[in-house]
Parts: structure tokens; C-alpha cells; sequence
């Protein structure tokens, strides 16, 4: 166990160190598309608070543009990071917009990850429901629920994590996507985790001087995660994706429970 730790923190590291030097070289570009995400998604929250009081159907037909907007610029981010890792000398940032059909098959994989997500609680519900005739208060029974739920709904997007780059990649359908993404995270679970805790640690330091009473450290640190963290959390996504898919020998349409363990 300790060598597989040891190997993980390895693969880990170069994955990280590759990220670094990737965004070193082109870091106004992505940081551009990561403001643009940025602006994006404040830019939706005000004009949402001021169509609400206008009409609300335009409210939710801007509500919906701007969720197309930002899901496809996220998507647009990790083509054009994908691209600079395949070191194309002249990359059109046109040629890294998502199709019609790559936004459709990644909100329908979307809306089924939400779904089974839903599914999941209310099977787990179900389930612990006769703690009540154990003795179990109804208040403690719902903590349960919720707490094992909230475990099995991370595990399972952990697991179906990647499939937008199966999407925009090799044009995989939502299905087929969302497996092979549960194929490809086999084995990997940890390495993934410890990248979480790379990246959590910085932002609980945030939220830790933050509450504390330490503004300027505060200021520092949310800088840091505006400019610096947030552009290279988004390469490291891209980066742990090839580096798992340089090691994955599943096959093309794998089957769900065979890799479910």
C-alpha cells in the first residue's frame, strides 16, 4: 500500500509539473479563457437578478444562454489545452470551439449524471429507512442517508469526471462517454483524490485566513487562486486525462461493471 501511495504521489507530481510548465508557456492565453469563464458566470448572476424582475421568461432564456456560454467555453479551454499539449505550432482558437453536437452530447450526459446522482439518494433512502424500527431516530436516519449518499454521489463523479473529453476527442455518445470515463478512472481513484487535496489545501488556507482575521494573507491567497490556481487546475484536468490515457488498455465501448471496482 505505502509503494502504491508513493507511486501515485509520483505520477502526481510529473502530471502536476508538466501542468506548470504548460501553462508557464502559454499562460495569457489560458488565463484568458479562464477570465472569460470568470466574466461569464458573474456576468449571468447580475443580468439574472435583473430580468427576474422584468419577465421571467427572459429570465430563464438568459439563465439557459449563458449555462450553453460557459459549458462551451469550458469545453473550448480543455480542446485548446489538449491542443497545446499535442504542440501544434499555430492553434485557431476557432478551431477549439465545441460543435452543436459535442454541446448536446455533453448536456445529455450532463442531465444523466444528474439524474443517476438523484437516483443514488433515493435508493439510499429507501435503504435506510428501516433504521426507524431500529430504535433510530428519524433526524439521525436522514443524516445517514445524506452522509453515505453524499460518499456515493462523489465516488460516482469522480468516475464519470472526464467523459467531456471523450466527447470532444473521439465524438463519443453520452453513454458510451460517461463509461469510458469510468473505465479510464479505474485504478486511478487515488491519484485523482490527491490532486483534490492539492488544490483543496490552497483554497481551505484561503478560507482559514480568511475567517481568522488575516485580510491581507487572505487577499493574497484569493489572488493566487483567481490567477494562478484556477488556470492551473483546469491544464492539470487535461494533463491527468492524457497521462491516464496514455496507461488505459479498455477497450473502445467498455462495459460499466466491469470496471466499477
Amino acid at each position: 500500500m505505502i509503494q502504491f501511495l508513493k507511486a501515485s504521489t509520483f505520477a502526481v507530481n510529473e502530471v502536476i509539473s508538466r501542468s506548470w510548465e504548460l501553462l508557464k508557456n502559454h499562460y495569457f492565453s489560458i488565463a484568458g479563457l479562464c477570465f472569460l469563464l470568470f466574466l461569464t458566470s458573474n456576468t449571468s448572476g447580475i443580468l439574472a437578478f435583473y430580468f427576474s424582475e422584468v419577465n421571467t421568461f427572459l429570465s430563464v432564456f438568459m439563465a439557459l444562454l449563458f449555462v450553453i456560454l460557459y459549458f462551451g467555453t469550458q469545453l473550448t479551454l480543455f480542446k485548446y489545452i489538449l491542443a497545446l499539449a499535442d504542440k501544434r505550432e499555430k492553434i485557431s482558437l476557432m478551431e477549439t470551439v465545441p460543435s452543436t453536437r459535442e454541446l448536446r452530447y455533453f448536456f445529455t450526459a450532463m442531465f444523466s449524471i444528474a439524474l443517476l446522482a438523484l437516483v443514488f439518494y433515493l435508493i439510499i433512502s429507501v435503504l435506510a429507512f428501516p433504521l426507524i424500527y431500529a430504535g433510530v431516530e428519524v433526524s439521525l436516519m436522514v443524516n445517514i442517508a445524506r452522509i453515505i449518499s453524499a460518499i456515493v454521489v462523489f465516488a460516482f463523479l469522480l468516475r464519470v469526471a472526464f467523459y467531456p473529453f471523450f466527447i470532444i476527442q473521439q465524438q463519443a455518445e453520452p453513454f458510451r462517454a460517461l463509461r469510458l470515463s469510468f473505465a479510464l478512472t479505474r485504478g486511478n481513484v487515488t491519484r485523482l483524490l490527491l490532486i483534490l487535496a492539492f488544490f483543496a489545501i490552497l483554497h481551505l488556507l484561503y478560507m482559514y485566513f480568511n475567517y481568522a482575521g488575516y485580510p491581507m494573507v487572505s487577499t493574497i491567497l484569493s489572488l493566487v487562486n483567481s490567477f494562478l490556481v484556477g488556470p492551473l487546475s483546469s491544464v492539470v484536468i487535461a494533463m491527468a486525462f492524457r497521462s491516464m490515457m496514455a496507461d488505459y488498455r479498455g477497450g473502445d465501448d467498455p462495459e460499466v461493471m466491469k470496471h466499477i471496482i
